[in-house]
């Protein structure tokens, strides 16, 4: 019954956490890495025990691109923070540090415990604001479920504000809004009631009195973009250093609304006169690319108004103008070969853009199951247009 109230990143969450603690759901890192690359949980009851010791968690300083990885089962990951994780994976690495000083209060370039949980305060408010009616005691269970029993009914934002299209909006616009004073009144309380997660011990020790500085703030982003994008690219190369132009045509089009993807997919087995593969470095570029997608669509946008078809050229330039990063030839000639359905080798704006935008979205704009092997009907009709 709680599938009706929740939205699609609750309902993922609530799908994918396997732990809990008085009623409030929780992700081990494990489940976290699930979530985010892999279409089904493993198949595993809800654990009831209390809430790991976070001994084995490193300090912010020893974090690694195989931080997830390294913890597995040992950590825990409560909503809010998995709603601030999802945000990182989505933006480009010259936000970093305008998202760091969001959470910098008071200017000090540190971001304390009592900082970071303005967080968790912000995205409760999001979320308190835009529940639709409904049974009262069936959404009291769900709040239970996100943020626990002890979640304060008490506002720390200012009222009136307009609500924002993402989480990440939300605490961009909101967090200059917040009145840190009421909330360092509380601060202690909040504190004493919010559990040692992986993420509050990793950036803040053990005892909560470390303080995280900007350098180490980026480190952990810059590791967790890499870390996801590493677990994309080792589950198709299958050892190798590249992975196929089809698997990085099924990677892009996984998480999107496009119904049709075969015709994506034919695009590349039959256009593509050399198959070189994708290397990991060229993976990881376009998707820190594609974490740059609205200043790119500026960029590409004054093509249209100069009447200026979009070829190969003009999308590099594009690129490299809105992000300072250089494609590979390789890697724009499979771009296009992938989304160019007329053959003209010139671009759809709005087609791309559109499905990039749901990609970049990882889903919550319509989840898509992914095919891992060709099906029968396209390996067949593969064989005969090569006769």
């Amino acid at each position: 019954d709680l599938e009706v109230l929740a939205t699609s990143r609750e309902r993922r969450f609530r799908l994918f956490a396997s732990l809990e603690c008085e009623g409030q759901l929780f992700m081990t890192p494990h489940d976290f890495i699930l979530a985010v690359t892999t279409d089904e949980p493993n198949a595993h009851p809800l654990s009831l025990q209390f809430l790991q010791k976070q001994e084995e968690t490193p300090p912010a300083w020893k974090g690694s691109s195989k931080l997830f990885r390294n913890l597995k089962e040992k950590g825990v990951i409560s909503y809010t923070e998995y709603l601030f994780l999802l945000c990182i994976l989505t933006k480009p690495h010259a936000g970093f540090k305008i998202a760091f000083n969001m959470f910098d209060t008071d200017g000090n370039e540190m971001v304390d415990k009592k900082e970071f949980l303005v967080l968790q305060e912000i995205f409760r408010k999001k979320n308190e604001r835009r529940e639709a009616k409904g049974d009262e005691d069936k959404r009291a269970l769900l709040r239970v479920q996100l943020y626990g029993l002890h979640a304060s009914p008490n506002n720390v934002l200012k009222t009136g504000e307009l609500i924002s299209r993402s989480y990440w909006d939300t605490l961009r616009r909101n967090t200059s809004q917040a009145l840190f004073s009421d909330l360092a009144e509380r601060a202690d309380d909040i504190t004493n009631l919010v559990s040692d997660t992986t993420l509050l011990v990793h950036f803040f020790g053990k005892k909560g009195k470390a303080e995280l500085n900007f350098e180490d703030f980026y480190r952990f982003m810059d590791n967790l973009q890499t870390e996801v994008l590493e677990i994309e690219f080792l589950s198709y190369s299958n050892g190798m250093n590249t992975i196929s132009e089809e698997d990085f045509a099924r990677i892009l089009l996984r998480y999107t609304n496009v119904e049709n993807t075969a015709v994506f997919l034919d695009n590349v087995r039959y256009n593509m006169i050399e198959e070189k593969g994708i290397t990991f470095d060229e993976f990881r570029s376009f998707f820190q690319f594609l974490n740059n997608l609205e200043d790119f669509a500026i960029a590409l946008n004054m093509y249209n108004f100069a009447s200026r078809s979009i070829g190969q050229d003009e999308f590099k330039r594009a690129v490299y103008v809105a992000t300072g990063l250089k494609l590979s030839p390789h890697l724009v000639n499979t771009i296009f070969k992938i989304f160019d359905v007329d053959k003209d080798d010139q671009l759809s704006y709005k087609e791309f853009i559109g499905i990039m935008k749901d990609r970049l979205q990882r889903g919550f704009r319509g989840y898509k199951t992914l095919q891992r092997y060709p099906t029968f009907k396209s390996c067949l009709k593969k064989e005969l247009h090569s006769r």
